[in-house]
Order: structure tokens, then C-alpha cells, then sequence
């Protein structure tokens, strides 16, 4: 058993609390205590934490930045996990690294080229991975050019925003009028072209969309771990075709992916989803943070986040090969706890608030209600446990 081991999750998704339960359970037993930061006092990271604090509201990435070497200073943190403001701090990893604090982040150029999908595509496209046709449009004439060029070659549109993450503002296209079936069932990603025309038409500002076919499934979500050397030390791809889980170590998606990790510098844990055009895979997007999904790798017997943790801090956790890669399984809603009582918002000149941890409650053994998936390129894991199901 080696040393204590302290990591900070700065503002992040749900499903983190199980990144923090496999660092926990880390082969090695070693003790790992964990800071959460969050702006919702709801957050389950925040009870599943050792250590929690509020957020404040408001700060410019710059001054964000200050705070978060507050934080790494006053908790004296070693590894630092930063989903909020990532691209601005690791522009100063040189002065967390001053404080002892490792970012579990890629270097600045890499996270650069990422923040535009545009930028991104045409960055793949030259070093070889096939991208899906696309079209940036500001105004409804191009919106409404690229839609009937897609339609013209037998796709069916859909578009989304630039820059953003987690299927935010993403939509398919269609001729069908507004009516009684857009408000029936269960909310749609499914927009009349004549209503995107006249709100774009209508807007204050230019819109900054990708317009992309509807890409076909399985999605395939590989993630990457990357040493600081450039080397790729794990790269596994998780598919989803419905309901349906998986992984794949198929070439089709793996080497493209390598190819990504290494060419740009993607180090430590990054995410790399492919569709289907047609019969061949195609880049989706690249997410240079640790997926939602990414604890689900512990079917096929990976712990990634440990992995990564000892890559920042140094250590060398070797080959990461899943020794198996399982039967297909689905993803089940399970409860997480959450605090009693709301955080106060933290002051920046204030220690943070130190809370007991919280025990996670035993997985669901219910299923939630199953629904139809929507046709959607966003991959956003449930804050779920998983559960086997017979193949196919």
C-alpha cells in the first residue's frame, strides 16, 4: 500500500461518482481521497466525495482559473481532474505542476484543436481518419442549402452546434409539418425545416451549426489512455446500437483512434466516437475529458481512471489489454446518494466545507421502464450500473 493519493473533480457530470468509486477500489489498495467542487448542491459527486465545496458562480475563465490553483493549493491536491474550464487550465498546467498538482488533461494545443468541431474535422481529415460530409452555416440560406444537398444524396440532416458537448442542441431535420405527432410520446430531436428557418431567420445573432447526415449505428465510443510520451497505453471501444451494449477492439475503429491519441497528444483519458455512413465508420467527435460511460470498461476488467492516475503521477501502469471482453450488456437506472442539507456557496477567500463520505447504496435490481432510443449522435451514459443480457 502506497501513499495517500488526493484527486479533485472539479464540476462535472453525474456519472463521475463511479470514475471515484474505481479509483477507491484501485488494485494496488491504495488510499485515495477525493475533493468535489460543484455548482448544484444536489450533485451526487459532491456525497460521494471526501471533501466537498460549492462552486462560486460568475468567475471569467481566467479568474477560474485563480480559484482552481486556490483549491489545489488549500487541499494540497496531486492529481486534478478538470472538466469546467479545462482549455484555460491547462494553459497554466506549469503552475499547477508548481503547486505539486499533476492535470489528468491533454496539453493545451490538443484541447485547442477540440473545442471546434469544424477546426477538429479539418485537423483529422489531414493526418487520414475519415470524417461525414459537412456544411458550417450561420444564416438560413446555408442552413438551408447544406439540407437539400444531404437530401439530394439520400440522407436524412441534422445539425448541431459548433462547439459544445454532450448532444447539447443537437437535431434532425425534417419535411414533415409541425402537428399533433411532435407532441405526442416522449419529447423528439426531430425539427420541421420551415420552423429551424424561421428561428434562425428570427435570431439577434448568426447560429454556428455543423449540418451532417444522421449517421447510422453502432456507435462506437473508444476510449484512449495516452501517457505523457505520447504512447497509447489502452484503447477499447464501447459500442451501443440501441439498447444494446458492447466492446470491440475491431481495427476499423481502434488504429484510427490510436492514430487521433498519438498525433495530436491526446494524453491521459480521452474519448474518440464513431458512426456509420453507409457500410464504414466515420469520425463523430473527440471528447478530451474522461467519458460518462467510461467505468463501464470494469465489465471486460480495466480500471482506467486508476490507470491514469498513476500515469500523472508518474508511475507506469503498463499495457492496458482487457483480459476479457464480456457478453453485451444494458445500461439500468440505479439511485445515488446526494447531501441532506444544500452547500453554501463557498467564498474564494474561504476554506472549503469538509464532508463525511457518503457509502453508495447497493446496485438496482429493478429495471426502468424501457424506451425507444432517440436518433441521436450525442453518447451520453446514464448514471447507471450495467446488467448482462444474452447476445443477439
Amino acid at each position: 500500500m502506497g501513499s495517500r493519493v488526493r484527486v479533485w473533480l472539479n464540476r462535472t457530470y453525474a456519472e463521475n461518482v463511479f470514475f471515484m468509486d474505481q479509483l477507491r477500489s484501485n488494485p494496488q489498495l491504495r488510499p485515495v481521497e477525493i475533493h468535489a467542487t460543484h455548482g448544484d448542491p444536489d450533485s451526487p459527486v459532491l456525497a460521494a466525495a471526501d471533501t466537498a465545496a460549492m462552486e462560486p458562480e460568475g468567475l471569467s475563465p481566467a479568474a477560474y482559473v485563480e480559484y482552481a490553483l486556490d483549491q489545489c493549493a488549500r487541499h494540497s491536491i496531486d492529481v486534478f481532474v478538470p472538466v469546467l474550464h479545462q482549455a484555460a487550465i491547462v494553459a497554466h498546467r506549469a503552475e499547477f505542476a508548481a503547486l505539486g498538482t499533476a492535470l489528468l488533461a491533454p496539453p493545451s494545443e490538443a484541447v485547442a484543436v477540440f473545442l471546434d468541431k469544424a477546426t477538429a474535422y479539418q485537423a483529422v481529415q489531414a493526418v487520414g481518419v475519415p470524417v461525414p460530409p459537412w456544411w458550417r452555416v450561420r444564416t438560413e440560406e446555408e442552413l438551408v442549402a447544406a439540407v437539400e444537398t444531404l437530401e439530394a444524396e439520400g440522407h436524412k440532416a441534422c445539425f448541431k452546434p459548433a462547439a459544445g458537448a454532450g448532444g447539447v442542441g443537437f437535431r434532425v431535420i425534417t419535411r414533415s409539418p409541425f402537428s399533433l405527432a411532435h407532441l405526442n410520446g416522449f419529447p423528439s430531436p426531430y425539427v420541421p425545416l420551415d420552423l429551424v428557418v424561421e428561428a434562425v431567420r428570427a435570431a439577434d445573432e448568426p447560429v454556428d451549426w455543423l449540418v451532417m447526415p444522421l449517421l447510422g449505428q453502432p456507435e462506437v465510443s473508444v476510449d484512449c489512455l495516452t501517457a505523457p510520451d505520447g504512447r497509447v497505453r489502452m484503447a477499447v471501444g464501447r459500442t451501443k446500437n440501441g439498447r444494446r451494449r458492447g466492446f470491440t477492439l475491431h481495427p476499423s475503429f481502434i488504429e484510427p483512434a490510436r492514430l487521433l491519441a498519438e498525433a495530436f497528444g491526446l494524453h491521459y483519458l480521452t474519448n474518440i466516437q464513431f458512426r456509420m455512413l453507409g457500410d464504414d465508420p466515420v469520425l463523430m467527435d473527440v471528447n478530451t475529458r474522461p467519458a460518462g460511460g467510461l467505468h463501464q470498461l470494469s465489465q471486460c476488467g480495466i480500471n482506467a481512471p486508476w490507470a491514469a492516475v498513476q500515469l500523472a503521477l508518474g508511475e507506469e501502469p503498463g499495457e492496458m489489454v482487457p483480459p476479457l471482453l464480456g457478453q453485451d450488456y444494458t445500461v439500468l437506472a440505479g439511485p445515488r446518494p446526494v447531501r441532506p442539507v444544500s452547500l453554501p456557496h463557498q467564498r474564494t477567500d474561504a476554506p472549503a466545507s469538509t464532508l463525511p463520505a457518503v457509502p453508495a447504496p447497493a446496485p438496482a435490481t429493478e429495471a426502468a421502464p424501457a424506451s425507444e432510443p432517440a436518433p441521436s449522435h450525442a453518447s451520453k451514459a446514464s448514471n447507471a450500473t450495467t446488467a448482462a443480457i444474452a447476445p443477439a
